[in-house]
């Protein structure tokens, strides 16, 4: 969001210089008078429908040009009092937020200036009206404007700083520039807000998805929470939800008010519920998952960087086997105390006497890897590459919304995906190596035991048998390969499952909701991806002529794909394998269209499948003995 707030239309952006002069004088007034009024808008966990903390903005007074926050920035930067109005409007929300009493999170507005100005940054720890150190943890420093390239390693010293004393940082308008990207490299920030231009109209643009997917992805990576701002219709909440945001903020869900609401609607809480509910895209059950960090986890003890090095010590020679545990600040996991390298040092001569009094803290060696609980083991494994393989020895701190849960290690790590790689080369197809018939089998099977809901998608080459013959197998296997990148384009690796089970065949189970969208995608992208393997003369004929046994002249069309998809609900108690012939069934149906083509099979419920075709019920079940001990009577 913009410097404490939005534009408001109607002000001119160049005023005359009789209306500037009135307008210094004015704006020297309210300062003078503090006639600053502080708003709040709240920023709501959308999977549970919390309010989760408060963005604060600002107004001036209703009966003057100087009410708009755009233009009252404006012209304190005019007269070069930018950081003493930035520091009157800090002082107005940190105040109102303790008199109403509000709880979560207080994101206060700071430029880059603020950030660096030694003096404001005192301020802003000041600035509590009393608070004591464990409020402190509520503040979160927003970032307003891009800063200078030149400013990079300023700023990541003062954030460290402000951390320190436990604030958090968050970037405002993310995708606004590219500065802002690498500020999020630079800083690593706790929240990350989304620029609301991506959040407009999101339903209807498969553009701004795939960039919202994109940073979902970068955040998990680095630990940020995402916010979603400018959430206006609900469209765009269902589309925000669905893709999985986990936070946001906008005046659909709730406006800025002096007095801001501590819970979202009833009304508004089950339409959030509604959607979470029909996602088709959220997370699938332990059952079905990729292998996570969470699966490595081992529990450790954690201790506040207070801690005096004797606890410290007395933790690991009560715990024999423990050989790290975990110091944070304010709840917030600040690195590693490694077993053998502190005892080393507490061996030498007086060390113990020396340290043991002292803050633990001082025993961290080095800034720790700190990954998010849902982060696959393959990403888990890349980011230990590219940041330091020393994580593999020292370990590593798994986090669920930032709060430790336990710590990694390199051992199990390389065990896991050693395990996960030779179970994938025993089912992979040798040539696109994607999982084949039995991992797709167990996967499915996965989500009908989870009760999910999915779509399966059959995916067939139309005229591969001829264009193999005519062109050779080199060729065809180029096309196989070409098909295989195209389906790993148009699916979401964290949501859907790729396949390939055989031949010119492959299986895509989608997560996703907008599975429809992608398979439209695939057969409108298919012949583009596919027509630099013909010969031109082919492709402007639209085919190529062969022989057949007879020696007559047959004319074979290009290769094209056709697609049979089937939609499961969720608990139908049917079987993988009749899940299997539905889709079977469906591409069949896609064949018989000429070109590339897609077909939908309706039948996916138990009351339109034969009994013979799913598992049976419990009282099927019991009705089968009953039956089969007559007979035998």
């Amino acid at each position: 969001m913009k410097p404490y707030g939005d534009p408001v239309a109607g002000v001119n952006a160049s005023p005359v210089p009789e209306a500037h002069t009135r307008l210094l004088s004015g704006f020297g007034d309210i300062l003078e008078r503090r006639a600053l009024t502080p708003l709040f808008q709240p920023i709501a966990d959308l999977r549970t429908g919390d309010i989760v903390g408060y963005e604060g903005l600002i107004r001036g007074p209703v009966d003057s040009q100087l009410f708009s926050p755009e233009v009252l920035f404006r012209v304190a930067g005019a007269s070069g009092r930018s950081l003493e109005l930035e520091s009157l409007c800090r002082a107005a929300h940190i105040a109102r937020f303790h008199e109403l009493g509000l709880e979560g999170k207080l994101f206060l507005n700071v430029s880059p200036e603020v950030l660096l100005h030694p003096a404001q940054g005192l301020d802003i720890l000041h600035q509590r009206s009393g608070a004591g150190d464990d409020d402190i943890g509520s503040l979160v420093i927003e970032l307003t404007e891009s800063a200078s390239t030149s400013s990079y390693d300023r700023l990541r010293q003062a954030a460290a700083d402000y951390r320190s004393y436990g604030l958090q940082v968050a970037i405002d308008d993310l995708g606004a520039g590219f500065s802002s990207l690498r500020l999020w490299s630079e800083l690593r920030p706790e929240f990350v807000k989304i620029d609301k231009y991506f959040i407009r109209g999101l339903e209807s643009d498969p553009v701004k998805r795939q960039f919202v997917r994109s940073i979902l992805e970068i955040a998990r990576q680095s630990c940020s929470l995402v916010i979603a701002e400018g959430i206006e219709t609900p469209a765009e909440l269902e589309a925000v939800i669905r893709i999985g945001i986990p936070l946001g903020q906008g005046f659909y869900l709730s406006r800025p008010a002096g007095m801001p609401a501590r819970k979202l609607p009833q009304s508004l809480l089950e339409t959030m519920a509604a959607m979470s509910e029909h996602r088709g895209d959220r997370a699938i059950s332990v059952a079905v998952r990729k292998p996570t960090a969470r699966s490595i986890l081992r529990s450790v003890p954690v201790v506040e960087h207070s801690a005096r090095t004797n606890e410290v010590y007395e933790i690991f020679k009560q715990q024999a086997d423990l050989q790290a545990l975990v110091v944070q600040r304010h709840g917030k996991p600040i690195g590693l105390i490694n077993r053998l390298r502190m005892l080393e040092r507490l061996a030498r001569p007086y060390h113990r006497e020396l340290y043991g009094g002292k803050p633990c803290s001082q025993f961290i060696e080095n800034e720790p890897l700190v990954v998010d609980h849902a982060t696959s083991l393959q990403e888990l494994g890349h980011l230990i590459t590219e940041v330091s393989p020393q994580h593999l020895s020292d370990g590593f701190i798994i986090v669920e919304d930032g709060r430790c849960i336990g710590v990694g290690n390199g051992q199990d790590l390389i065990r896991e995906i050693t395990q996960m790689q030779l179970k994938a080369a025993r089912y992979a197809n040798p040539l696109t190596q994607l999982p084949g018939n039995v991992p797709v089998s167990e996967y499915i099977e996965g989500l009908l035991r989870a009760g999910e809901p999915f779509a399966v998608c059959h995916c067939d080459l139309d005229n591969f048998k001829p264009f193999n013959d005519l062109y050779g197998y080199l060729k065809g296997d180029e096309v196989i390969q070409m098909t295989a990148d195209l389906l790993r384009e148009c699916t979401d690796p964290d949501k859907d499952f790729l396949g390939h089970v055989g031949g010119d065949d492959f299986i895509i189970v989608f997560g996703s909701a907008d599975w429809r969208e992608r398979c439209e995608t695939i057969l409108q992208r298919f012949m583009p991806a596919t027509q630099s393997i013909y010969r031109q003369a082919d492709v402007l004929a639209g085919g190529y002529t062969t022989r057949n046994r007879q020696g007559q002249e047959v004319f074979h069309d290009l290769v094209t794909i056709s697609l049979g998809i089937t939609t499961i609900p969720g608990n139908t108690g049917l079987s993988s394998h009749f899940v299997a012939e539905l889709a079977a069934s469906a591409k069949a149906q896609a064949k018989k269209t000429a070109g590339n083509a897609m077909f939908v099979e309706r039948r996916s419920t138990p009351r339109e499948i034969p009994a013979r075709q799913r598992e049976p019920g419990a009282s099927e079940l019991a009705d089968l003995r009953a039956r089969r001990v007559a007979a035998s009577g």
